[in-house]
């Protein structure tokens, strides 16, 4: 049984799907006007390995994701620019440009960290009808009202508004949200927003006809729209930073269920903020980085998502290259378990084939069950690593192990597999060693060959002596 912390109720809970053994689940996507940072992916891992979960107890994931191209603008008070049109001005391209070029990017780092694919990867500016169609309905039922910049959701004649949050709809100290006096209520928010007079500095790259005049639609329409087109009115799962929980989430599930008047999804996942310092990674306090950053320094996307799994997604995580490094150490060391696991020789594993399967067995229920535990990656790894250092046959800790990588999303068998041509190809300097060592030890000349061994070690290989032969390995 998968039990999920849900932030609309604030309880870990019994996953139950509206249908049986199919979800339906959204995860808030990329605005795309930068790169997208490493505790930005974060919060797209977790969605992903709440996919793979769910896979791994033989659901049918219908994953969607959205990405926003136009409407997210710079203050969560509907005030100021556009962020694609602010980076368009900056970079001296068009928003268009701007939101393929860091999409792409977006998707390039998306695939890196092995992330599972969206079923739909939903653009926001193709679908403007369905937003339009949405604050229509919205319009129909009494929540909206005008002012000079656009068309607003009036928060207040909604009964539960907020219910997600932890602020109420009245609370004047909403600190993430600058005054606004055109606005009724401080958390009142824009559903359409109309297109500044034209003039050379204001004029827009991304703007649209609507029922109520010229312009583009807000932040939050996009998802509200996209998810129940392609989920239905209600579905099982909404996912996110927790960045959202208090703005975004609360307006998306406000413009369907005012609509609808059913719940827009069952549960609510959140993940936690990455954070540099002790403060918030984000782009708006300049100390992100970018997965380009970490390969600079010599670590790859599959060092990062292995590192993710060391916190609970529902805790602050601290990010330091020490820690990212320590992860990256661990996953070469697991890598090279594996190829050990298959150089290993027939007569090493003999002697075990008797060992009852209920063993490993033992290893890949404990581990299920942690998954199963509201994603507790931290407890799975220990009882992957338990499995590791087992005494079972190799080839049932390997059978095992990549089926926990079903989960993972380590890429363990490609990447050992890739480890194994890598060792396989041996510098000549290094092999004439490797002769020279052998050649020390027929005339028993041991304190001469051990000097040789600390010297191909120095240069990052290792010897191992087998009944087969020298085995040399890239350490």
């Amino acid at each position: 049984m998968v039990k999920l912390y849900n932030s609309l109720t604030k309880n870990v809970e019994d996953f139950k799907s509206l249908h049986p053994l199919s979800v339906g689940m959204y995860a808030c996507g990329p605005t795309v006007y930068q790169f997208a940072h490493i505790g930005n992916f974060r919060a797209y891992a977790t969605a992903d390995l709440l996919v793979r979960v769910l896979q791994y107890n033989d659901y049918d994931v219908n994953f969607v994701m959205n990405i926003t191209d136009v409407g997210h603008l710079v203050s969560d008070a509907d005030t100021g620019e556009d962020k694609l049109e602010k980076s368009a001005k900056k970079e001296g391209k068009t928003a268009w440009e701007v939101a393929e070029f860091y999409t792409d990017a977006f998707l390039k780092d998306y695939q890196a960290l092995n992330l599972t694919p969206p079923a739909t990867l939903c653009k926001a500016t193709d679908h403007i009808k369905e937003q339009i169609d949405l604050i229509q309905r919205i319009e129909e039922n009494g929540f909206t009202y005008t002012t000079p910049d656009g068309i607003y959701f009036d928060t207040s004649l909604l009964k539960d508004y907020g219910k997600l949050s932890s602020f109420d709809k009245t609370d004047a100290g909403f600190t993430r949200v600058d005054a606004n006096d055109q606005k009724k209520n401080p958390r009142d928010f824009a559903l359409w927003k109309f297109s500044p007079k034209s003039t050379p500095d204001s004029k827009r790259d991304m703007e649209w006809n609507s029922p109520w005049g010229k312009g583009f639609p807000g932040w939050h329409i996009e998802c509200s729209a996209m998810s129940m087109k392609y989920l239905g009115e209600t579905f099982d799962i909404h996912t996110g930073g927790v960045d959202h929980k208090e703005i975004h989430h609360p307006n998306e599930i406000a413009q369907a269920e005012s609509v609808t008047h059913k719940p827009l999804a069952k549960y609510w996942l959140h993940s936690s903020f990455m954070l540099v310092a002790g403060q918030k990674m984000s782009k708006s306090l300049e100390n992100t980085y970018t997965l380009y950053d970490l390969e600079k320094e010599g670590f790859s996307a599959l060092d990062l998502r292995y590192l993710y799994f060391n916190a609970h997604y529902r805790q602050e995580m601290n990010f330091t290259f020490e820690a990212l490094e320590a992860g990256a150490n661990a996953l070469k060391k697991l890598r090279q378990e594996i190829v050990k696991w298959d150089e290993a020789p027939d007569e090493e594993v003999e002697g075990e084939r008797s060992r009852p399967e209920g063993t490993v067995r033992e290893y890949e229920k404990r581990f299920l069950e942690a998954v199963n535990d509201d994603l507790n990656m931290s407890k799975a790894l220990g009882v992957m690593w338990e499995l590791v250092k087992s005494d079972n046959p190799s080839s049932a800790k390997s059978t095992a192990l990549f089926k926990m990588d079903r989960i993972l999303g380590l890429d363990l068998k490609a990447q050992s597999i890739e480890m194994r041509k890598e060792q396989g190809v041996i510098p000549g300097h290094i092999q004439a060693l490797v002769e020279e060592r052998q050649q020390m030890r027929k005339e028993k000349r041991f304190n001469a060959a051990d000097h040789i061994r600390a010297q191909i070690k120095r240069l990052g290989y290792d010897i191992e002596d087998t009944v087969k032969g020298v085995k040399v390995r890239k350490i």
